[in-house]
């Protein structure tokens, strides 16, 4: 892996000019002329039936769902918007090819839809257009539920219409290489916009030259959303480098990382609607900076002995609603921990990262510390999830999801074990075994621990290095460790596990533990096959580099752990 500093976020004024082209009307910052020269006829984006394709009997574009194993939604006809997170209303297209596009008429109820104008550049040392290049990865790469439309922000008519004439031509000539059920598929979900984004009315028009002009989405809940910054780990330039300018160049593919992010969000979604919860909420979008305490009422206690599951759904908001997500929200990857406090001591329930410029939405499941939050009365809960040096003011959504799930043992204690510390040679030191007994008619017992790595001194340990946790039960051993830390692409494969993408900083590399803007998962082991009830149990803990002691100046471990009873 490439050596890289420990946090490195794109700064604010470098990303601006990266995107200067996207953040204002400048038609210079883009091949406009260049590419695949067109082809006649009219084989391109659109045009099935009920697209405004001439001749096209009417289809009815839930089959594409059918066909895909997706769910459909409905069309939601009212209360459109034009901010992130509101209902994207309809709109109608006109096409390079001369057929049209209605959402309403074409919504299947499964897809996404993605904006991208031409004045997306490569870096801040190279003005051309990202359409330029890698339309076949991004087709390689996208999930088949999605549609790209092409739009250009260009002032000049002439110049707007060159760009897109040479994109229709590229999107052709990609759809020749392709199968002819792939071309027929990707011909459908591939348009070039006719007019450029100055004259198209609606909020299409207003979103490109506002808060959407480097892009914007409509997910599969018809909701709005950004898009982030293409910046690809793969094409580092020293040369930029050495300019003291941010040194990854851009891809158009990395547009797919939308796509793929949205559909694990709409799987989120199905899966919490699905769900009988009780829903507690603690904050439903007030803005926050730092942290904040609160106390909050819990359902009876009665209804607390009846869960067998507790799940935390948080949403970080830029707080600026009308701006761009970069420079609004956080720019940093800092932890973010939800605690229970009891008088001076503090529970930790679940740990979050947030994110490099980018809003954020999370479940976590924290099942296991159910016992922690038993009986009524009020709890008091504590938020961290930035330094009192750059307080990262941020609109918040936070949620306790209770719910019986039909589990075959619940919760019943919780027993808090051995904490994190600085990880070097004396980390093992003072963590000495812990002994008790497995109560009778204990059905399952469970280590759940929270486990991240931070800083990287040596070894790039312990953000970017693979360290080992070891968990010795009865003298059997349980290991935990992070393979995927500094790699180079290790986040990039969690875009669907709830992690936002194309984040505006080092989002791509694998880390100790957890990734920019994702959940941390919890590290849990079923201990019931060496932790027979009635007898005792003992337990020990260690971490390790490279299977031995770690060396001194490692790094952090940031460790919540406990010990779960269930029956």
């Amino acid at each position: 892996m490439r050596l890289v500093p420990h946090r490195w976020a794109a700064p604010l004024l470098l990303l601006s000019a990266t995107l200067a082209a996207g953040c204002g009307d400048d038609s210079s910052s883009g091949g406009s002329g260049t590419g695949a020269a067109p082809t006649s006829g009219g084989g391109g984006a659109g045009g099935d039936g009920g697209s405004g394709g001439a001749g096209g009997a009417a289809v009815d574009p839930t089959q594409a769902c059918v066909d895909l194993g997706l769910p459909s939604l409905e069309f939601i006809a009212a209360g459109a918007g034009n901010l992130r997170g509101e209902v994207a209303g309809d709109f109608e297209l006109t096409l390079v090819d001369g057929t049209t596009f209605s959402l309403q008429e074409r919504f299947s109820g499964c897809d996404s839809y993605i904006f991208l104008p031409d004045t997306l550049v490569v870096s801040e040392s190279d003005s051309s257009s990202l359409w330029e290049k890698d339309l076949d990865d991004l087709i390689e790469r996208s999930p088949k539920n999605v549609h790209y439309f092409f739009v250009s922000r260009r002032t000049d008519e002439a110049e707007a219409t060159a760009s897109t004439t040479a994109m229709q031509g590229r999107v052709e000539a990609e759809l020749a290489k392709l199968t002819a059920e792939d071309a027929a598929h990707w011909a459908e979900r591939l348009h070039v916009v006719k007019d450029r984004a100055a004259v198209i009315e609606g909020y299409v028009g207003g979103l490109l030259d506002g808060i959407g002009r480097i892009g914007f989405a409509i997910d599969r809940e018809q909701k709005l959303r950004g898009v982030g910054f293409l910046a690809d780990v793969n094409r580092y330039s020293s040369v930029l480098a050495q300019q003291e300018l941010w040194p990854w160049r851009s891809n158009l593919a990395y547009a797919a990382n939308e796509a793929l992010y949205m559909n694990g969000q709409a799987e989120l979604s199905a899966r919490l609607a699905a769900e009988d919860a009780t829903v507690v909420t603690l904050w439903d979008g007030e803005t926050l900076e730092e942290f904040a305490e609160i106390d909050v009422q819990l359902p009876s206690a009665s209804e607390m002995a009846n869960f067998d599951t507790l799940e935390l759904e948080v949403e970080s908001r830029c707080p600026l609603e009308d701006q761009l997500e970069f420079g609004n929200c956080g720019a940093w990857d800092y932890l973010a921990s939800f605690a229970l406090l009891e008088g001076e001591t503090r529970h930790e329930i679940s740990r979050f990262i947030t994110s490099y410029h980018r809003e954020t939405r999370w479940v976590v499941d924290a099942s296991a510390l159910l016992p922690l939050l038993q009986g009524a009365g009020e709890r008091h809960f504590r938020w961290d999830f930035a330094p009192s040096w750059n307080t990262q003011p941020t609109r918040t959504h936070f949620f306790l999801r209770f719910s019986n799930q039909g589990k075959a043992a619940k919760p019943a204690s919780v027993t808090p074990l051995w904490t994190g510390a600085a990880f070097n040679s004396m980390y093992n030191a003072t963590r000495e075994p812990l002994t008790t007994t497995v109560p009778a008619g204990t059905k399952k017992v469970e280590f759940f621990a929270i486990v991240t790595g931070h800083g990287a001194a040596i070894s790039q340990c312990a953000e970017f290095c693979n360290h080992q946790h070891r968990l010795t039960a009865n003298g059997t051993p349980f290991d935990k460790e992070f393979t995927e830390a500094g790699t180079e692409e290790g986040c990039i494969a969690e875009t669907p596990n709830l992690m936002v993408p194309n984040q505006a900083g080092t989002w791509w590399f694998g880390r100790g533990g957890w990734c920019p803007g994702q959940q941390v998962k919890p590290w849990v082991i079923d201990l019931t096959d060496v932790a027979a009830p009635g007898e005792e149990l003992t337990l020990t803990y260690e971490g390790l580099f490279g299977g031995m002691t770690p060396p001194d100046d490692a790094g952090d471990i940031v460790l919540s752990s406990y010990l779960v009873m269930h029956q």
